[in-house]
């Protein structure tokens, strides 16, 4: 059984979408004809043991994104779920923070993408090299051949290119979790009051895949990576969609 969770962030993460994102939620945003959203589930409920889409962001609920989800859940015969952060805990607090509904059910492995990214989003080629590569205790990442991870280095590196969209089986969340005790740890360190003390809590639950987990995990030969030379993009700001319109129609 497999899941899929998209993190679609929250309201002051699209700024570059103002001011069409006052009115339209980012995430909500119109790529090739309809919602920005909607080409990742598409690909995701194409996959024929994918049971259930979860969407992990900080925006309010509101009737735009009810509206996506109702019709989403009809037109794809799915379930879709979103789950709110009370806070911007990164790519991998908001992960861990709901690892409990990710894991219900017992999946065998989840993708995880990020909203902005316009891809052919080649999952089941995934799936299979990860079968083929890894095993239960390995991650890939979509994008070029890893030799030494760094987000976005000061100098080259390596030739990396991080697509935004992973598979991940189980056991991330014990790395992920190693990182969430480090960081309470550091916290004891410290004393806190009042609402000191709940912002330091919440500093501990702030994980970044990238920084955090996947550096770490490079180097200890359980990152793969599958290299695609299909059509992949990031969508930065409202001025690249009408490109990326062009890009998925050709």
């Amino acid at each position: 059984m497999l899941k899929a969770v998209i993190l679609i962030g929250g309201p002051q993460k699209g700024t570059r979408f103002r001011p069409l994102s006052f009115e339209v939620p980012k995430p909500l945003f119109p790529v090739a004809g309809v919602p920005m959203l909607q080409h990742h589930i598409e690909a995701c409920s194409k996959l024929p043991n994918m049971k259930e889409i979860l969407l992990i962001g900080f925006y309010q609920p509101n009737e735009e994104l009810n509206r996506f989800l109702t019709c989403a859940q009809q037109d794809f015969k799915i379930s879709i779920r979103y789950l709110q952060e009370y806070a911007a805990l990164g790519t991998g607090g908001g992960m861990y923070h709901f690892r409990d509904q990710i894991l219900s059910g017992g999946p065998e492995a989840f993708f995880i993408m990020n909203a902005d990214v316009c891809s052919e989003f080649p999952l089941p080629e995934m799936l299979d090299f990860q079968k083929e590569h890894g095993d239960a205790y390995s991650f890939v990442i979509l994008g070029t051949t890893v030799l030494h991870y760094v987000e976005k280095p000061g100098t080259f590196v390596s030739d990396i290119i991080n697509c935004g969209i992973y598979l991940f089986t189980p056991e991330i969340f014990q790395h992920i979790g190693a990182v969430f005790q480090k960081n309470q740890q550091d916290l004891l360190l410290y004393s806190f009051e009042g609402d000191e003390q709940s912002n330091g809590w919440h500093r501990a639950e702030v994980i970044r895949l990238e920084q955090d987990i996947f550096t770490a995990l490079a180097g200890q030969g359980k990152l793969f990576v599958y290299k695609t030379n299909r059509f992949w993009s990031q969508i930065k700001s409202a001025g690249l969609v009408p490109q990326k319109h062009h890009d998925i129609s050709d």
